[in-house]
């Protein structure tokens, strides 16, 4: 459970399908409870067999539904929105955030990390977007949110392949927000900067492998990137993308929303 969505309970989400791609940990499970604590019905999406998600409130639990897929595999994608359906009706919100992050300097960045990059991280984004769509176009009304990244904005040495991809992902998202902009469709990026999820912890795993840093000392050179010197909290993420989702944010689309204190301006 997240801190965040402790008391909070609204109906302003009430009757909408969202699918949580990568919504077993981290900012996906933050994303997950608190689109619950607005009303929404969940369909989580993982590699895992089942997310470790317990909602703000007991009665949440049946709104809550979590199918083991691969969003590098469209045919995979597709069986499990399938069965999403099946659960609880059409898709109208869907967040993508799955993804990976991978290290490497660019001349010692092969094939095979450069592939699981884009592939985990753009083509993953492509193949749910297309998914879900067609229930958005034919409602009228859907919300698509890409958890992006400020590697999207910015560059970052060492992760050439991750940066690649996360810009993709920004300019995917522009480009199909003005394709369906008078569909009553929205869609959006979110770019944390350096989060507190087991990602970041990977990171910080690998830099103490290379170097000669201490976990903390690694932690403390990330956190520095964020002009407020800290990480960033997953439910400050996922407060982000529920704007995103709730009345009052039509108006906003192909737009990067920056959450990292300030790292990019």
């Amino acid at each position: 459970m997240t801190g965040g969505t402790r008391g909070l309970k609204s109906e302003l989400l009430a009757g909408k399908h969202a699918v949580v791609t990568g919504g077993a940990g981290g900012i996906g499970a933050a994303v997950t409870d608190i689109l619950l604590a607005h009303g929404a019905r969940i369909t989580s999406l993982g590699r895992r067999p089942a997310p470790p998600v317990q909602p703000s409130a007991p009665e949440q639990r049946a709104g809550l539904h979590h199918f083991v897929a691969d969003v590098t595999d469209p045919d995979s994608v597709a069986k499990a929105f399938a069965a999403a359906r099946v659960q609880f009706g059409d898709i109208a919100i869907l967040v993508n955030n799955a993804g990976q992050a991978g290290s490497s300097s660019f001349l010692k960045t092969d094939l095979q990390l450069w592939r699981r990059m884009i592939s985990a991280n753009l083509d993953g984004t492509f193949h749910c977007s297309q998914a879900a769509l067609p229930d958005m176009l034919a409602a009228g009304w859907g919300r698509i949110v890409n958890i992006a990244s400020t590697a999207g904005l910015t560059g970052y040495a060492y992760v050439s392949a991750y940066c690649a991809a996360k810009h993709g992902v920004v300019g995917l998202t522009r480009a199909l927000a003005l394709e369906i902009a008078t569909k009553g469709i929205t869609v959006n990026a979110v770019c944390p900067g350096f989060t507190d999820t087991e990602m970041t912890r990977e990171t910080v795993a690998t830099i103490v492998a290379k170097t000669s840093r201490t976990p903390e000392q690694a932690q403390t050179e990330l956190a520095s990137r964020n002009p407020q010197k800290r990480l960033v909290k997953p439910e400050e993420v996922a407060n982000a993308v529920a704007w995103l989702c709730l009345p009052g944010s039509e108006a906003v689309t192909g737009q990067t929303i920056t959450v990292a204190g300030g790292e990019v301006m």
